[in-house]
């Protein structure tokens, strides 16, 4: 099935794993101005939305292979998800 036909909507609230969905303020794929995004990480009950504002160091669409770019907020999702003991 092409990526394009793939709809994740309707089983968003089964997820039951911490979620980070990072996008980027410049992605032209993902525009942050259509606040599907935003809407849409409401339905996951682990899930947190970031928008990497823009910067020399992101890349449009192809920010999300740029890990520099996220990589902190990825520590702080590891950090929020060790066992407490």
């Amino acid at each position: 099935m092409p990526s394009r036909d793939y709809n994740p909507q309707p089983k968003l609230g089964t997820i039951k794993a911490p979620l980070l969905a990072v996008n980027s303020a410049d992605d032209q794929i993902n525009p942050p101005e259509l606040g599907i995004l935003e809407r849409e990480i409401r339905n996951v009950p682990h899930g947190r939305a970031v928008v990497i504002p823009i910067s020399d160091a992101t890349r449009g669409h192809g920010t999300h292979t740029w890990a520099a770019v996220w990589k902190h907020e990825l520590v702080k999702l590891l950090s929020e998800s060790e066992p407490k003991s």
